[in-house]
């Protein structure tokens, strides 16, 4: 049957039981622990997220290995502290636009990891863990990028430079997209530059949903990471000033209503219930930019500190039907483990000559 008709049910079942679940990272940008409704934001409203935790797990002890972005990706994609990724000692604690590094081939990243099931690869959105060509996504294992390829901060005008002072005294003050001069890039190409980032976060989803329409007859990987809510802060005109709590909120609503976007297709397309989707940030809020920046909740300090507001982020893991609904976990979890869980969760096979720091999380899941 499956010889003569590989889109049956059937078929898809029987593929799906060899393979492992597909898989839906999706990565925020300098989130606070207490940024989302269902984490105890009284001011941004996150429903989509609320629905996901509701329907999911809510991780109230998950950290990240880093409180600045480069080592911290560095690390969810490996499963290796930065220090033995080679991705600690970068200039200013991250990579920039003259940096010349990125990390280091050698490294097994979660999509070399799961090729070897014959999944399908795509990363949607920032990377930052090197610009230049040996070192972009579809040299790591991904079979396709669209994306900033690094902040989306980076290569600032002189305007872009006053904002910082802007963005300190009034909440609802919306920058130009002009006044940063970043890429975006297909695959190894620039498409567009200056990235119009008032659409960034809308057209980062429907690189998603369309990757995932595409490859719905295969086991896939998506890596959809948001360049926001780093600053610069830019909304959509249909969500600029919704927000209660101005254009810090009017982001997060909007990166919350794309969640959603990404859901439902799952949905739509009879894939939820065999795909882990699973939600967080690379590091805590960015509180120097005030009403521009997050906020960490009840936790101590954020972004570029080692105190639980830098490195404690919102998570929520996602699966209906495999994992318990409306559930809280408090043990201790990391963007690390995300390494060996999902090799636990396809069969496939972490690396055995290097150390890794990355634990299985399939026992709370």
């Amino acid at each position: 049957m499956c010889i003569r008709d590989r889109s049956s049910t059937a078929c898809r079942a029987v593929a799906a039981a060899e393979s492992g679940p597909n898989v839906v990272i999706i990565f925020c940008d300098d989130l606070g622990y207490g940024d989302l409704s269902c984490f105890g934001s009284p001011n941004i409203r996150t429903p989509h997220l609320d629905q996901m935790a509701a329907e999911g797990q809510k991780w109230t002890s998950f950290y990240v290995a880093s409180p600045v972005c480069t080592p911290s990706r560095a690390a969810l994609m490996t499963g290796r502290y930065p220090i033995r990724n080679g991705m600690m000692s970068a200039k200013r604690g991250v990579l920039f636009p003259n940096s010349g590094g990125g990390l280091p081939d050698q490294e097994v990243t979660l999509a070399e990891l799961l090729k070897q099931k014959d999944y399908a690869t795509g990363a949607f959105g920032k990377w930052h863990l090197g610009h230049l060509p040996q070192f972009l996504p579809t040299a790591q294992g991904f079979d396709t990028y669209f994306g900033i390829p690094y902040s989306n901060d980076m290569n600032g005008t002189r305007p872009g430079r006053e904002y910082h002072k802007q963005s300190k005294v009034d909440p609802n003050f919306h920058p130009e997209y002009t006044w940063w001069n970043v890429p975006l890039m297909r695959d190894e190409e620039i498409v567009e530059r200056p990235a119009d980032q008032r659409t960034i976060t809308r057209r980062y989803a429907d690189e998603a949903i369309k990757f995932i329409r595409e490859h719905k007859q295969q086991p896939f990987f998506v890596y959809l990471a948001n360049s926001m809510p780093h600053i610069p802060l830019l909304a959509s005109e249909r969500f600029r000033g919704q927000s209660p709590r101005g254009l810090y909120g009017d982001v997060v609503e909007e990166i919350d209503h794309n969640v959603g976007r990404v859901l439902q297709t799952l949905r739509d397309e009879g894939l939820e219930q065999n795909t882990l989707v699973v939600f967080s940030s690379d590091n805590g809020p960015w509180l120097r930019f005030k009403s521009h920046g997050g906020s960490a909740g009840p936790l101590r300090a954020g972004k570029g500190t080692t105190f639980e507001g830098g490195q404690r982020v919102p998570t929520i893991f996602w699966w209906p039907g495999k994992i318990k609904a409306n559930t809280t976990v408090t043990d201790m979890g990391s963007t690390l483990d995300l390494m060996a869980t999902l090799a636990k969760l396809t069969g496939t096979e972490t690396p055995s000559d290097r150390k890794l720091d990355s634990y299985d999380l399939t026992p709370a899941l």
